[in-house]
């Protein structure tokens, strides 16, 4: 398992590459299996790939890639046989190391008075195939969300030290990516045990920590040739190529906070839902809310932790009311604190450019849009 900070660009091995051929994937996936990983990865759902439980390479999304465009995905076939052929869905991995419902506590009522104990942890050990450099540098994000020092979250880290990475480098981008923006892809640099660039007849691996090296020892691999390596740079570089969205990071921490009254705030909020939408999807948000949820026989309680959103009504209730009562204020407080008050925090911005906001937004709004707007600028 590897563990990066979210602001480290230095490659992580300098080993030579290797050639894993086709065949050998499903390999990788047993040898996971037998050191006691749950291998989870992409698949098809709903007319959707999400990340979910793999026994075989054959549940991959073989043949298949995504159109993707403000409020707009559909799945597409692909002219050839290609694994990961495809973008990003609407899950993230945030979804394994920081689950939608977690229990805390559990309260039972006795005969002596009520008795309180901790949940117990979830033991699994995931191995994730198939993360991309924009969701790498999400989870380095939340790791300094949920395991800085001196306020490390015990479930989060318990799952995230177990945890095995797979990433696969993109050779394909969606008019929904800006990572470049945010210098977080679309190459695979650091934070990973292995990383995949896929090529027509098989994969370049690079080795990212000594976990890797453990698990390619098992496999036999041959060092990749030249041939392999170029096609592997140019496929990388093809996606670099195809990202057209841009935005402007340049002072924006400052340029946002000055432009807080500004008139599009009223703009988009006649447009926003407010239906959170894009927090759920964002790989990064960490909102949540605490609950104690009592059985039908009111002899136990369990204290449970879930996903919360910004833009929830409630979210921000205090006594009296909410304190963010209306779209106007919900958007801005999750805009600026993505973009501004996260630096102030944690040291880095909440944002990965992966473009999953934009694509899953029900009416379209792209969030670099609204940033130009907001600051004056044309989007690129």
């Amino acid at each position: 398992m590897t563990i990066i900070e979210s602001d480290s660009t230095t490659e992580q091995s300098s080993s030579a590459k290797l050639y894993m051929p086709r065949g050998q994937l499903q390999q990788l996936l047993d040898t996971l299996h037998q050191l006691g990983y749950e291998v989870v990865g992409p698949r098809i759902d709903q007319e959707a790939i999400v990340y979910d439980r793999l026994e075989s390479v054959q549940e991959l999304p073989i043949g298949w890639s995504d159109q993707q465009s403000p409020g707009h995905y559909r799945l597409t076939p692909r002219q050839d046989q290609a694994m990961f052929g495809y973008v990003v869905g609407p899950h993230s991995w945030k979804k394994f190391l920081f689950p939608p419902l977690t229990d805390l506590m559990v309260s039972r009522r006795t005969e002596e008075g009520w008795s309180m104990q901790a949940s117990e942890p979830d033991q699994r050990r995931y191995a994730l195939l198939g993360v991309r450099a924009c969701e790498l540098a999400a989870i380095a994000i939340q790791d300094r969300v949920f395991m800085s020092a001196g306020y490390t979250d015990p479930i989060y880290a318990q799952r995230r030290t177990a945890v095995f990475i797979v990433a696969v480098n993109c050779t394909q981008a969606a008019p929904t990516c800006f990572c470049t923006s945010m210098n977080t892809g679309p190459h695979c640099t650091s934070g990973f045990d292995l990383a995949l660039t896929e090529l027509t007849d098989g994969f370049v691996v690079e080795v990212g920590s000594e976990g890797g090296q453990s698990v390619v020892s098992k496999l036999t691999l041959q060092p990749a040739n030249p041939t392999d390596l170029s096609e592997a740079q140019a496929r990388q570089q093809q996606a670099a190529d195809q990202i057209t969205k841009h935005l402007s990071t340049e002072e924006l921490h400052d340029r946002l906070l000055e432009r807080l009254e500004h008139p599009q705030w009223d703009d988009v909020a006649q447009r926003c839902l407010g239906c959170a939408n894009c927090t759920l999807v964002c790989p990064t948000c960490f909102c949540h809310s605490v609950d104690d949820v009592t059985d039908l026989t009111k002899h136990q309680v369990t204290r449970q932790r879930r996903w919360d959103s910004c833009f929830n009504f409630d979210f921000s209730h205090v006594s009296g009311g909410p304190v963010r009562d209306q779209i106007r204020s919900r958007y801005r407080q999750w805009l600026t604190h993505k973009l501004v008050s996260w630096i102030d925090q944690f040291g880095t911005s909440g944002c990965v450019g992966c473009g999953r906001c934009i694509t899953w937004c029900p009416v379209g709004i792209d969030l670099t849009q609204e940033v130009a707007a907001i600051c004056g600028e044309q989007d690129q």
